[in-house]
């Protein structure tokens, strides 16, 4: 029974998105109810298993056309993947789940060092900042040389050289 409800479902959603670019993943998952903790995985537009259930904590995204997020297996890691599974980069975690989109970018860490990336999963500004706060409007306040605070379980970020870039990563003030 569980197999038909599962095929109804990944058929219906093929036809459903048959209208779009041939090139997606689709979430698929074990149990009755989506949520966090239940094995998830992605199929391709014709149901070939892309990624297993399992190989990740978590998938995030329903639907993968361009990008998507999952979580990684023991460490709790968000990652951006491709419409073809390949991992892009990791993810900020703001307020535990990934990084608010904010005029069109959102945040991206590699290497300790804090960048920006697009909806689409593209790099926008490469990982560079130790600190680095979210776009507001064309600008965001960033730093190169900066320290984390703890009051408690929350953080702060200190740095006495803060300065703004613009959407392609110039600095446009000190």
């Amino acid at each position: 029974m569980k197999n038909i409800i599962y095929l109804l479902i990944v058929t219906f959603l093929t036809v459903a998105c048959s209208h779009s670019r041939d090139h997606y993943l689709i979430k698929y998952y074990e149990g009755e109810f989506d949520e966090r903790g239940v094995p998830s995985g992605y199929l391709n537009s014709r149901g070939d298993t892309i990624i297993p259930i399992g190989k990740y904590f978590y998938c995030l995204t329903d639907t993968i056309r361009d990008f998507g997020m999952v979580i990684e297996n023991n460490t709790g890691k968000i990652l951006g993947i491709d419409e073809n599974g390949k991992e892009l980069f990791e993810v900020f975690k703001y307020d535990n789940g990934p990084d608010y989109v904010e005029s069109g970018l959102f945040r991206i860490i590699k290497n300790g060092k804090i960048g920006y990336a697009d909806t689409e999963g593209n790099i926008r500004i490469q990982p560079k900042f130790d600190c680095a706060y979210p776009f507001k409007g064309e600008f965001a306040n960033v730093s190169i040389d900066c320290q984390i605070e703890m009051d408690g379980e929350h953080s702060t970020w200190k740095s006495d050289s803060w300065f703004m870039i613009n959407k392609v990563g110039e600095i446009v003030e000190k």
